[in-house]
């Protein structure tokens, strides 16, 4: 460093010499032959290269990649506060910035307490915000500073006290005003810092969103009368926040109107309405001819198009229900604005992939051009909807391609470079992992599988019951119930215990793919398959104490009671053989006949013919095949005369003299 500052003071030539007269000489084997450099050769210096605070940290942490093992750093690193189930991930996450507005609430109620300043320079958010009242002294500068700040609750009140104080405010002000409260329909916008609740109001708004919520008749329609004569940036501002909270009519009109006045607005008033054409037309054809226009009016006023125009474009073209129309009108669209110098965003894509890969619509291999296009590449946010691709387009491999290869290319594209940033909130990366694990579950095998589900499960994705249920279709296809215990240890982190559907597939596949004691992967299959029934039966019994929807049926029972008796766990076994005889006339369906059989087999062996007797009792009170079983009681057992007589009267002595 203290070379480096006195090099910077010398002049270039001087520097030369220096470094030319010195005694040392740096050589290699490759250049120990070449003839010496001339000594008034020049020295360059690179430029300096601007950095901001981050930067170390940014390449300190590109040298590392994503902890799997650890759970995402919005939650704390404790065993008892990470969350196992979506809903938790939710709860957990919405808990923590609840706990932020809590704190926050405390730093204003008793701002008393809160006035030192320890920062330098001073941090002002970290400072007491200003409480504006009826009695508040104001100027124009209050507002201003409030308007800058996004402050619509308090810049509304500052705007009310100037005009009944008759105080003067400027054009620009108004203007700035409108601008602020068309924005947020002049409601209080939610803070940057709380993510979490940002995306799930947006989740909600975007399902509940059926019809206009811009607020007629409000300041911002009286902020707007009040502006003479009407500039272009005032129509702007009132055309975009009524499109924006679909006040489509209106705003239309309010274009039309500038239109007919001759008043030149800018490209992204264009782009909300066109954004809105598909509430302003019913039929494809007529939205089409009405976004085209609108395209003619904005190059007669000479306006360039830009990114927002082509995906507002294909955001229409997504609403045709003409596939061919839409179709056409997307290719006819993309060259053009190509022509233009607009390049597609991961949104533009994402509006391709909705109009051509339609759930309805023929196979479209479109995703294959896309990918090909944009391999490799690094992208960065240009446009709201960029968010929507990854998601969309691991639904399209999986759902309407089937296709194991493209899905991996996509998961590639999105581990390439920042592109991760664009993979949108804790949902759509709920949703992209449910279809990438679903797809590769039902293409790869199952050992390949499974080194997927170690790397994402539990910390990046959790199995919703529908994924779960994929995965043990995939075990039982293959003939993977080594597999089981882990599956059925991950349901009960997850809460899937309550599923009745999860829990007859995880028994059946035990049931039905007996382990083979000669492999020794499979030898202590037995006992952990009886854990895990014994682990059910308890789990499913204390779930019925609290009213849940799950029950016992008698399939489920009988299952159970067979790996409980291959297990060697026959006292258990016998526990449950109780519980259904006992309950025989609230369980629906019975136990199946494999099932008593083995267990009145494992009865013979530990010697309990009581316990083989009732098996025979049930069997015959619930007409089931009973021959058998009384077959095997009559040879495994020698029978005192109290057994013998109660087989007689189950079976008949016919059927013993045999």
């Amino acid at each position: 460093m203290f070379l480096s500052r006195h090099l910077r003071l010398l002049p270039r030539a001087s520097i030369a010499r220096s470094l030319g007269s010195s005694g040392a000489h740096y050589t290699t084997a490759a250049s120990s032959n070449a003839a010496p450099a001339e000594e008034d050769s020049p020295f360059e210096i690179p430029n300096r290269i601007e950095r901001t605070p981050t930067d170390i940290l940014q390449a300190l942490a590109g040298t590392v990649g994503r902890d799997h093992t650890a759970p995402h750093y919005k939650f704390h690193d404790d065993p008892f506060l990470i969350p196992m189930s979506n809903a938790a991930k939710r709860t957990y996450a919405m808990s923590k910035e609840s706990g932020r507005k809590a704190a926050k609430w405390i730093k204003e109620e008793h701002r008393e307490l809160f006035l030192h300043q320890e920062a330098q320079p001073a941090v002002e958010k970290f400072a007491p915000s200003m409480v504006y009242t009826e009695n508040s002294e104001v100027d124009e500068s209050s507002l201003q500073q409030l308007i800058a700040q996004s402050e619509v609750k308090d810049a509304v009140l500052v705007y009310n006290l100037l005009e009944q104080k008759g105080s003067p405010i400027s054009a620009d002000l108004k203007q700035s005003l409108l601008e602020l409260v068309c924005f947020h329909n002049n409601q209080e916008p939610l803070p940057e810092e709380y993510i979490e609740e940002r995306w799930f109001i947006q989740n909600n708004r975007r399902r509940d969103r059926h019809g206009k919520t811009w607020k007629d008749g409000d300041l911002a329609e009286k902020l707007y009368a009040e502006i003479e004569p009407k500039t272009p940036q005032a129509y702007a501002s009132l055309i975009r926040g009524m499109a924006k909270y679909l006040q489509c009519e209106r705003a239309y009109a309010l274009l039309q109107e500038a239109g007919e006045k001759q008043i030149q607005l800018d490209t992204n008033t264009f782009n909300s309405i066109i954004e809105i054409v598909s509430y302003l037309k019913d039929t494809a054809e007529q939205r089409w001819q009405l976004c085209t226009e609108l395209l003619q009016e904005m190059s007669q006023q000479k306006l360039r198009p830009n990114l927002g125009t082509l995906n507002a474009v294909l955001q229409c073209i997504s609403t045709f229900g003409n596939f061919k129309l839409a179709r056409s009108s997307a290719l006819q669209v993309l060259p053009e604005f190509k022509q233009l110098g607009v390049n597609p965003s991961l949104g533009t894509y994402y509006y391709l992939l909705i109009i051509f890969c339609r759930e309805r619509g023929p196979v479209s291999h479109v995703i294959v051009d896309i990918l090909n296009d944009i391999a490799g590449k690094e992208f960065q946010i240009e446009h709201p909807k960029d968010t929507y691709f990854f998601a969309t387009a691991m639904d399209v491999c999986r759902n309407h391609l089937n296709d194991k290869s493209l899905a991996k290319k996509v998961d590639e594209l999105l581990h390439t470079g920042k592109n991760y940033d664009l993979v949108g909130d804790s949902f759509k990366e709920s949703v992209y992992y449910r279809n990438y694990l679903a797809l590769l579950c039902q293409t790869e095998s199952i050992e390949d599988f499974m080194l997927t589900y170690d790397l994402l499960v539990p910390n990046i994705y959790i199995p919703e019951p529908g994924i779960m249920e994929e995965i043990l279709r995939a075990i039982e296809i293959n003939n993977a119930v080594e597999h089981v215990p882990r599956i059925w240890s991950d349901m009960v982190v997850f809460d899937h215990t309550h599923r009745e559907s999860l829990l007859l597939s995880v028994l059946r596949i035990m049931v039905d793919n007996k382990p083979n004691a000669e492999l020794p992967a499979q030898q202590q299959l037995p006992e952990q398959c009886a854990k895990v029934a014994l682990d059910m039966y308890e789990r499913v019994e204390e779930a019925m104490k609290r009213l849940r929807k799950v029950s016992f049926t008698g399939q489920m029972l009988g299952n159970i009671l067979t790996l409980l008796v291959r297990g060697g766990n026959f006292e258990k076994a016998s526990e449950v053989f109780a519980h259904i005889d006992k309950n025989q006339h609230r369980i629906p369906g019975t136990p199946a006949e494999s099932a008593l059989h083995e267990y009145v087999e494992a009865s013979v062996q530990e010697k309990s013919p009581s316990q083989a007797l009732a098996a025979l009792q049930y069997a015959v009170e619930n007409n089931m095949e009973s021959s058998a079983l009384a077959k095997l009681i009559h040879e495994g057992f020698t029978l005192n005369e109290t057994h013998l007589a109660k087989l007689k009267t189950l079976v008949g002595e016919s059927f013993l003299d045999k």
